[in-house]
């Protein structure tokens, strides 16, 4: 397995390059025998850190397709699936490979080279990325060769949770003490490879502490200590926040953009490395809807009453006309030629009735009408309402040369049938590798469970506040692109009266502030993020902390779905992916000896059905 990764990781080095900004890796003496020899260290950095955060968003999606904001259309495919707790194997694949393929091997040689060269600065963001990898790995399998996960072994042992997890504390640590050192101006900038922070070393420094700050909280199930023990540390905890971004400005933010240059990616997809991985695997696809609790807890908040102004850039919008038929609940902008998407409701039986349906558009066959119009090619007649569930598929265009970000459900120039799509998919949306706004929420989640409510409700305020003004920021950068945008409800800024109305009126106060508030309102604000599925499983899925979630009522009908995830039991890991048990079979199967849970009374206890369900060390009390 380790020759595979590195034999494509070389090949991957010699290729990529960021046709946007700069030339990412113009390095090899040889471009047809390229080695990792002749990468030069600060011409790798831009690599690693594509392969790193797409790893990252893609593992987001799919994580985030379980934990009940989004669903797909009916038998649409893995992910709906997934969304009705039915995982399949399928899914495990693509943030493993990116993340050894794409950035690992080459990151070990990048520290290697910069330590050598006394260029501190790309050793530390390496040491970043190095630790931000190994830690998405954990959170999703459990268990992986670290120790010797990119060494000279063709079968690399695996490592406990706890190795891995207390290693990646070590290499945070030495990052921030390697960022901190003085280096000699002679050598290249920072700035020279740095496509996430342009060679800012202070902003490196604070992602570094927030990366700190997030790891030691997800061990909030183990006892009271040192973090440096596998302990509880609320000390380090707020330490780290205290050093972390303090404002928006601090963020690191992956901006991409609407681009289709040379540059692909070279692990088999072959797409631009400009454009958002989300939209690669949901803006740019079909059949993604909202859920009824995604919409519940954008629309009305806890029952507050009150809609929170990003309710409508991440609800779908689909172009429409109003009739005497439209349902009373479905919100219209102001001249009525757009209507936001409803939610489906997952612990309803529409699943169970084949539903939901995608819509149609164009004129129904047999039906007498004038124009075109959204409507179901179905004979259910439970089916007919399905179009009040707008997609999230957006258009590009640099990459599909298409007139506008809209996507066309009837086809380019079809503007009738036009649809939003949704904030965080579309091709050139952000990705927050590390905000401000996570950084409050863990405040607030810590200080809240120390009893300090006011504190807590300054920090939830303040995370609240800067998601909205992060997305505001972004809005406003599409409609002075393209200025047609903003006619469409989903691309509109938010009004500032409406921000200053949610956060007085739709938040809560300080007296009546819950955990529940905090974590449901720091999974709006981190939408596609693998910390939301950390987060309900450090609570246990607990409904009291993620308003309006429940298993879904499909997996209780659905004999593979109740084999993966027996009743009782939660969505805790991801199997192995195919390579390891094709590859490093006997590694796997040594390791689970260790594992508590894990049922070694089969050949390999990780091809269990219902391996899903064990917990991963630090969801677990284990010390």
């Amino acid at each position: 397995m380790k020759k595979i990764r590195i034999f494509i990781s070389v090949l991957a080095v010699a290729a990529l390059t960021f046709t946007s900004c700069k030339d990412w890796l113009d390095i090899n003496t040889d471009p047809e025998n390229p080695t990792l020899d002749a990468a030069q260290y600060q011409m790798e950095l831009a690599h690693c850190q594509f392969y790193t955060n797409d790893a990252v968003q893609f593992a987001a999606w799919r994580t985030g397709m379980a934990m009940g904001d989004w669903t797909r259309n009916y038998n649409g495919g893995n992910y709906w699936h997934v969304s009705y707790w039915n995982p399949v194997i399928g899914q495990v694949t693509t943030s493993y490979q990116w993340f050894f393929v794409g950035a690992g091997a080459t990151l070990k040689d990048m520290y290697k080279k910069a330590m050598a060269a006394e260029n501190w600065h790309y050793a530390g963001v390496a040491k970043v990325l190095y630790a931000y990898g190994f830690m998405l790995m954990t959170d999703l399998y459990g268990e992986m060769p670290y120790t010797e996960g990119l060494g000279v072994s063709a079968t690399p042992a695996y490592d406990t949770g706890k190795t891995i997890y207390l290693g990646c504390f070590a290499d945070i640590d030495e990052a921030i003490e390697l960022l901190g050192r003085t280096v000699d101006p002679s050598l290249p900038s920072l700035a020279v490879g740095d496509t996430w922070n342009n060679g800012d070393v202070s902003k490196w420094l604070k992602l570094a502490y927030l990366f700190k700050a997030r790891w030691a909280n997800k061990l909030n199930k183990k006892a009271a200590g040192s973090y440096l023990d596998g302990k509880y540390d609320t000390a380090t905890i707020l330490a780290c926040l205290d050093k972390a971004m303090q404002s928006n400005d601090d963020n690191t933010i992956v901006n991409h953009t609407d681009d289709n240059g040379a540059t692909h990616d070279n692990l088999g997809w072959d797409e631009p490395v400009d454009y958002s991985p989300l939209y690669s695997v949901c803006g740019m696809n079909s059949g993604y809807m909202v859920t009824k609790m995604l919409y519940d807890n954008l629309t009305n908040f806890d029952g507050l009453g009150v809609e929170d102004p990003r309710a409508d850039h991440i609800i779908p919008w689909a172009r429409s006309v109003k009739s005497a038929t439209t349902p009373a609940e479905i919100k219209w902008n102001a001249n009525e030629t757009w209507r936001r998407s409803l939610g489906v409701d997952m612990a309803s039986d529409i699943n169970k009735n084949g539903g939901p349906i995608r819509a149609s558009y164009g004129k129904a066959d047999g039906v007498a009408h004038s124009g075109n119009w959204f409507w179901i090619n179905s004979d259910n007649a439970d089916r007919l309402g399905d179009t009040v569930y707008v997609e999230a598929t957006s258009e590009s265009k640099g990459y599909a040369a298409k007139p506008d970000l809209l996507y066309r459900r009837g086809g380019t120039g079809v503007d009738k049938s036009a649809e939003s799509g949704s904030f965080y998919s579309r091709v050139s949306a952000p990705s927050y590798v590390g905000t401000y706004m996570e950084a409050c929420f863990i405040k607030a989640e810590v200080l809240f469970n120390q009893g300090d409510k006011s504190g807590a409700f300054t920090a939830y305020k303040n995370g609240i506040k800067a998601a909205i003004d992060l997305m505001n920021d972004k809005l406003k950068v599409w409609v002075s692109e393209d200025a047609s945008l903003a006619a469409c409800p989903s691309f509109t800024p938010m009004e500032q009266a409406d921000i200053d109305n949610f956060l007085a009126n739709g938040i809560g106060t300080a007296a009546d502030l819950t955990l529940g508030r905090i974590l449901t309102q720091k999974r709006l604000a981190l939408q596609f993020s693998v910390e939301v599925w950390n987060d309900m499983r450090r609570y246990d899925f607990n409904p009291e902390y993620f308003l309006g979630w429940s298993i879904p009522a499909y997996h209780d009908v659905s004999a593979a779905a109740q084999k993966a995830i027996p009743a009782g039991k939660f969505y805790r890991r991801w199997r192995q992916c195919s390579h390891e048990f094709n590859y490093n079979k006997d590694q796997l199967v040594a390791i689970g000896l260790q594992v508590p849970g894990a049922d070694n009374s089969a050949e390999n206890w990780n091809t269990k059905v219902d391996a899903w369900t064990i917990p991963v060390w630090w969801d677990s009390d284990q010390q």
